[in-house]
């Protein structure tokens, strides 16, 4: 299986110069072969291809010679990136969702090089990354590589950071089993509820911050378009952002890693959150991008496949308003925080019986299908 591995890198002036040269170039090229695929269907209705393109940047090269000084691999990623822009654009037509046509990119705006095969132009020696045309990069390797590098990105931060991921090979680490399995309910009061009845508290990392970034802003509008002050505003409010996505990110880390070592079987429920932002909950949109359920998710998903467990995504349809216990079913608006079936007499937290019917309906479809059948007839 791939998994990712992240550094932070350090270059040199001269090494930072010469990347952020690199990833002008790219920007460029970006856009010219964007232009060239634009002209191409508006005079001839002719669509180019991935390899038209790759074709087409070899003559390139004879009339802009700035572009030799990048490494070949990573300008035939420029169009790889297009030519799957261009793929998302025609599958999003055809599914008749919001096309969203590629568009041109700004200054600052192409922030990552990607080499395709990692042993050739970038490679790891001595604790320094080489990188074919830049030079030897001091790397601070917080853990050590476990497989074989396929893909090699250097990404620059909105911070002026600068970032290396390694895509590797690597064998499954299987985790002993524990035998126990667990039903989760994401929300906004309590980040998630398991259905054991642990409850994971929300941080709330953008209203912790929420003061620091309004009076960043504040500052930052008083200042004059165009001057250093304001370029210096704008790195502080980039900053703050930084820091609520990195303390997001690492909190999501911690407890996708706890329920992975704890639990054989983990079923969430099966959520679009674009959809969700879009319709129906734009008064919670906020709250919902503060939480980050579909990074959580991620995360559990690859870790699950990396440790022998078994993630299950069950429908979210009337996990809320159905009984676990007797399988009543009654409204229930967001503002009831529990449950009352007047069925059976349960009375439990909404959030709690929600992970009860998620983990029964997670279980009840790893049931053989004969065995199901048969309840079903019988029933």
């Amino acid at each position: 299986m791939l998994k990712t591995f992240k550094y932070r890198i350090y270059p040199t002036k001269r090494q930072e110069t010469l990347l952020n040269f690199t990833l002008e170039e790219c920007r460029w090229l970006y856009n010219h072969l964007l232009e060239q695929r634009k002209k191409s269907w508006e005079e001839n209705k002719k669509g180019l291809s991935y390899y038209d393109q790759c074709r087409f940047i070899v003559y390139l090269k004879t009339e802009r010679k700035t572009l030799t000084a990048i490494h070949s691999q990573v300008i035939q990623d420029v169009a790889m990136r297009l030519d799957l822009a261009f793929k998302s654009f025609f599958r999003r037509v055809k599914a008749g969702e919001k096309p969203g046509y590629p568009r041109f990119k700004g200054k600052g705006w192409y922030d990552s090089i990607t080499f395709p095969q990692a042993i050739n132009g970038c490679k790891l020696r001595d604790n320094k990354l080489s990188v074919s045309k830049i030079g030897s990069i001091k790397i601070k390797l917080s853990r050590d590589l476990v497989g074989k590098p396929v893909i090699v990105t250097i990404k620059r931060s909105i911070t002026n950071k600068w970032y290396v991921s390694f895509v590797q090979e690597i064998q499954p680490n299987h985790l002993p089993k524990t035998n126990k399995s667990v039903g989760i309910d994401v929300g906004l009061k309590t980040f998630a509820t398991l259905s054991d009845g642990t409850e994971i508290q929300n941080p709330r990392f953008f209203k912790s911050e929420d003061k620091t970034l309004i009076n960043a802003q504040r500052k930052l509008s008083k200042t004059e378009k165009g001057s250093k002050e304001r370029i210096n505003r704008r790195k502080i409010v980039a900053r703050v952002h930084e820091r609520i996505i990195n303390k997001r990110d690492d909190f999501s880390h911690k407890v996708s890693t706890q329920i992975i070592n704890l639990y054989d079987i983990i079923c969430v429920e099966d959520l679009n959150i674009n959809r969700m932002q879009e319709n129906n909950f734009k008064c919670i949109n906020k709250s919902i991008s503060d939480v980050a359920w579909s990074g959580f998710f991620n995360k559990l998903s690859y870790k699950a496949e990396n440790a022998g467990r078994k993630l299950i995504k069950v429908n979210p349809a009337y996990t809320t308003q159905d009984c676990h216990r007797c399988g009543h079913r009654q409204k229930m608006s967001l503002s009831d925080r529990t449950y009352e079936c007047p069925c059976c007499g349960l009375v439990i937290d909404r959030d709690l019986n929600a992970a009860k019917n998620i983990l029964r309906l997670g279980t009840q479809s790893q049931k053989p299908v004969r065995s199901r059948l048969r309840k079903a007839r019988t029933g």
